[in-house]
C-alpha cells in the first residue's frame, strides 16, 4: 500500500518510520531543499543556527521512539545534560543558574523562599505522578472521542491531575516569591497559553524541567532530524525534497494522491504533517474537515520573532539557554493573548548553543538565537523587527555587561510573515493551538479526515498537541491508527 506525507517534520518523519516499518511503500514531499520542518538548519559564514526548536526536553520519548525499531538514540547522536539547566535574569534581582542537580535545586529555592525546598519536593513528586500518568493514559491515545479516557485507572487518575486547576493558582497557592514562580511557570509557556488559562494537568512540565533535565544533542537539533531521516531511508522511505504539494486529489470521497509541482502522484492513503488548516482548506479544496468560522475560533499558541546572529567575540555571562526576565510578565502575556498587539517591553529567549558546541560556530565567536514570543497574525514589517531587534539588544548588553551590536557578523530575522510563506502557518503561529482546557485531547482538530476515510493529519495542530516530543508521539498515534484501520487492505493487496 503506497502512502505520501506531506512535510518533514517530527511528525511526519515518525509516521514515515512506523509506517514503513509495517510494509507501506512511504513517500515524503518536503517543500524545502532539506527536511525536518520548523526545525530546518541555517547555515552561514561559519555559523549554525537550529532555526526552530532548540530544547531537547524529555529523553524518554526520544528513546521510546528508536526503540521500536530497536534502535537507541545512541546509534544515532550523542547527548549531553546541560549543567546549569538554564539561566534566568530578573528584573532588581541577580540572575540564577537553575540547577541540573535535584539537592542544589532544592537549595537554590530555599534561599530564595525559606520553606520552598520541601513544597518543591512536593511539587516534583505530584508532577512526576502526572508525567507518568499522562504519558500513559493519555498522549497516545487517537483522542478520536471521549469514550477513549473513561475507564476506571483514568477516572481513578483524574482526582489527582488538576484537570480544573490552573497553573497559576496551583503555583500561586504554594509559593510567595514571584522569581520561583516565575521559573515554574515557564515551562509551560511552550504549551501556548497563559498560565491562568492552562490546565494544572501540565504542571508535568516541571518534572520534564527539573528532573529529566535539559539536554543538547552534540551538532544541535537538526542532528535528531538526520537521525529520523537516516532510520527512515534505512526502512525504505523516500524522500523528495523541493516539492511544493498543490492539492489533495479527491474522486468519490476518495483521495486518489496528491500534485507537487504540477504533477499528479497516486496513493493509496495520504497523510498531511502540513500546516491543518491549510491542509483542510487549501489542498483539499471543497472537501475541508472544518469550516473557516471553526479556525478562527481556535486558541493559537504564540508566533514568534527571531533573530540568528553571529558574533565575532565571545559573551560573558550567557550560558546555552537564557531567559531574560527582565520586565513583567502579565503586560507581554496580555498582549498575545487579549489585545493580540505587539509588546511594549516584551520578555525574550536567548540560546547560545556556541557555549556548548564548538562545532556552531568559528572559533573565539558566538552563535546567539533571540526570541521574542508574540500574538499570531500581527502586521510584520521590517521597521517593526528593527526595532525590536534594537530593543532587546539593548537590553542583553545590558545584562551581560558586553557590547554586542558592534560586533555582529551575520544577522538575519524571522517572523510571521515567514511562517507563512515557509509553512502555510495559519496567522503565522510558530508552535500550533494553545494546550488549553477547551483544545485539550478529544477536543481537538481530529487525526482523520470526517468523510475522507484515506486522508490523515499529524503535528502540532492535532493530538497530542505542540512541541517535539508531543510531535514525536503525534506521528506515531496517526502511523499506529492507519496499521490498525487498513491493515486487512494490506494484507490483501501483498497476496
Amino acid at each position: 500500500m503506497k502512502a505520501a506525507i506531506i512535510g518533514s517534520g517530527f511528525s511526519s518523519l515518525a509516521c514515515a518510520s512506523v509506517l514503513a516499518q509495517n510494509g507501506y511503500q512511504v513517500t515524503v514531499f518536503e517543500k524545502h531543499g532539506q527536511p525536518g520542518g520548523r526545525a530546518r538548519v541555517l547555515e552561514e559564514g561559519g555559523f549554525k543556527f537550529d532555526m526552530g526548536p532548540s530544547w531537547y526536553w524529555m529523553p524518554d520519548i526520544f528513546e521510546s521512539f528508536f526503540n521500536r525499531f530497536e534502535k537507541s538514540t545512541e546509534d544515532y547522536y550523542q547527548l549531553q545534560r546541560l549543567s546549569p539547566s538554564y539561566r534566568v535574569f530578573f528584573k532588581n534581582h541577580p540572575f540564577l543558574d537553575v540547577s541540573a542537580e535535584l539537592e542544589k535545586l532544592y537549595d537554590q529555592f530555599e534561599s530564595i523562599e525559606p520553606g520552598s525546598k520541601q513544597v518543591l519536593k512536593s511539587v516534583l513528586k505530584e508532577a512526576q505522578y502526572k508525567y507518568e500518568v499522562g504519558m500513559k493514559e493519555f498522549v497516545y491515545k487517537e483522542s478520536l472521542s471521549f469514550t477513549e479516557f473513561i475507564s476506571t485507572k483514568i477516572i481513578a487518575a483524574s482526582f489527582k491531575l488538576d484537570l480544573l486547576k490552573s497553573v497559576k493558582s496551583y503555583f500561586g497557592s504554594r509559593f510567595k516569591e514571584e522569581r520561583l514562580i516565575q521559573i515554574l511557570e515557564f515551562p509551560v509557556l511552550f504549551l501556548g497559553a497563559m498560565p491562568e488559562d492552562t490546565p494544572a494537568l501540565y504542571t508535568m512540565m516541571n518534572y520534564a524541567d527539573m528532573v529529566l533535565g535539559t539536554w543538547y544533542p552534540k551538532g544541535g537539533m537538526h542532528q535528531v532530524v538526520r537521525a529520523m531521516v537516516d532510520l527512515a531511508t534505512e526502512l525504505g522511505v523516500n524522500f523528495h525534497l523541493n516539492q511544493n504539494v498543490e492539492e489533495i486529489k479527491v474522486e468519490n470521497n476518495k483521495a486518489t494522491g496528491l500534485v507537487a509541482n504540477g504533477s499528479f502522484h497516486a496513493f493509496d492513503l495520504v497523510i498531511s504533517g502540513a500546516d491543518y488548516n491549510h491542509t483542510d482548506r487549501v489542498l483539499l479544496k471543497n472537501h475541508s474537515n472544518y469550516s473557516s468560522s471553526y479556525w478562527d475560533k481556535r486558541t493559537f499558541a504564540p508566533s514568534c520573532l527571531l533573530y540568528y546572529i553571529g558574533v565575532s567575540k565571545k559573551i560573558k555571562n550567557l550560558l546555552h539557554h537564557n531567559l531574560c526576565f527582565d520586565t513583567d510578565f502579565q503586560p507581554h502575556a496580555k498582549t498575545i493573548y487579549k489585545s493580540k498587539s505587539w509588546p511594549d517591553a516584551p520578555q525574550f529567549y536567548v540560546s547560545c548553543a556556541s557555549k556548548t558546541d564548538p562545532t556552531v560556530a568559528p572559533e573565539g565567536k558566538e552563535n546567539i538565537m533571540l526570541l521574542i514570543p508574540v500574538a499570531s497574525g500581527l502586521e510584520d514589517t521590517q521597521e517593526i523587527r528593527d526595532h525590536y531587534f534594537d530593543l532587546i539588544l539593548n537590553r542583553l548588553e545590558i545584562l551581560t555587561g558586553e557590547e554586542i551590536k558592534d560586533h555582529i557578523e551575520y544577522k538575519r530575522d524571522y517572523a510571521i510573515a515567514d511562517f507563512k510563506k515557509d509553512y502555510n502557518a495559519y496567522k503565522g503561529n510558530a508552535y500550533g493551538l494553545a494546550n488549553t482546557l477547551q483544545q485539550t485531547a478529544f477536543l481537538k482538530p481530529k487525526i482523520v479526515h470526517k468523510k475522507i476515510k484515506n486522508v490523515f493529519f499529524t503535528g502540532q495542530l492535532t493530538t497530542p498537541g505542540p512541541g517535539v516530543p508531543p510531535a514525536l508521539i503525534s506521528g506515531q498515534v496517526v502511523a499506529d491508527y492507519i496499521i490498525k484501520t487498513f491493515h486487512s487492505q494490506l494484507e490483501t493487496a501483498s497476496i
